[in-house]
């Protein structure tokens, strides 16, 4: 084979891959660009409700009037925040529970247990869901106004707990079916009761599933507002308080608590993914 003259070889012509290589970086800016963009979209509310969180409002909170610590060290000044912002935890905390404990419940029936009607209730869990929160919260107030049950805080947690409870259900069926029934026969074999085999070995192996729940539930509930202004009467929530001050400007005390719940928020989901890391880093060790 006759090799070609170097003068030849250079007027062969330019390569073709050098041209695509600087479209083929220009594409791949493209997600990493977008990705930003949506970030900073999804973070600008919580990074105005953080730093005007330090302003030095008087009456309106809607203007930059100077930076100060003050309202982080005298939070329940606010008349009615601290009130409403406890409303919210109490109602969040028992219906949790309430829902907790009843969804963990119905989801091990569904999956473990064959009696009628058992599709026809798996469907009807489903309603609250895929019902607008309008609708479901005005039915449960004219339900409440037919009993004749006065609104208030135990009205509210009601209302809570039959709404989260769908949402418990699903999650906790989920891990209910990919739970191996190996393990509970095992228990049984080594004459382990019900009860033994339900909290030493189904209970610990749902456990990641019913927090999760658990963690659902409770945001859910803290943050809802729709059906919690049609059933909760006179009594103020946090979502309540925020709608109705939201006209004047939300006060700093109140971007003050929601900054401390988002601050919380995010440190759980830290702590919780570096204690799963470690877990897991020890594991590898072990295997």
């Amino acid at each position: 084979m006759t090799a070609l003259p170097l003068d030849t070889a250079n007027q062969a012509g330019p390569d073709p891959a050098a041209g695509r290589r600087p479209r083929r970086r220009l594409s791949g800016l493209g997600l990493p660009i977008y990705v930003a963009l949506a970030l900073v979209f999804l973070l600008i509310p919580i990074g105005y409700t953080f730093v005007f969180s330090f302003n030095d409002s008087v009456k309106s909170n809607l203007a930059w009037r100077g930076f100060t610590l003050e309202k982080w060290l005298t939070v329940c000044n606010e008349p009615g925040l601290c009130e409403a912002f406890g409303n919210s935890i109490l109602v969040g905390v028992v219906a949790t529970v309430l829902a907790t404990a009843l969804g963990t419940a119905i989801a091990i029936a569904l999956v473990r247990y064959r009696f009628r009607f058992r599709s026809s209730i798996s469907l009807l869990l489903f309603l609250p869901m895929a019902t607008p929160e309008v609708v479901l919260g005005a039915g449960l107030a004219a339900q409440f106004l037919a009993l004749g049950t006065q609104k208030g805080i135990v009205t509210v947690i009601l209302a809570h707990t039959m709404f989260c409870i769908s949402f418990v259900v699903v999650t906790v069926k989920a891990r209910v079916a990919g739970l191996d029934p190996a393990l509970e026969e095992a228990g049984r074999d080594l004459y382990g009761s019900a009860a033994q085999v339900f909290w030493r070995i189904t209970f610990p192996l749902l456990l990641p599933g019913i927090l999760a729940a658990a963690l659902l539930s409770f945001a859910l509930s803290f943050d809802d507002f729709i059906i919690t202004n049609f059933n909760a009467g006179s009594v103020d929530t946090f979502p309540k308080f925020i709608y109705i001050a939201a006209a004047r400007g939300i006060p700093a005390e109140a971007n003050v608590i929601a900054s401390a719940v988002f601050i919380l928020a995010i440190a759980i989901v830290v702590v919780s993914q570096v204690s799963r890391a470690a877990r897991q880093k020890r594991l590898d060790r072990l295997s």
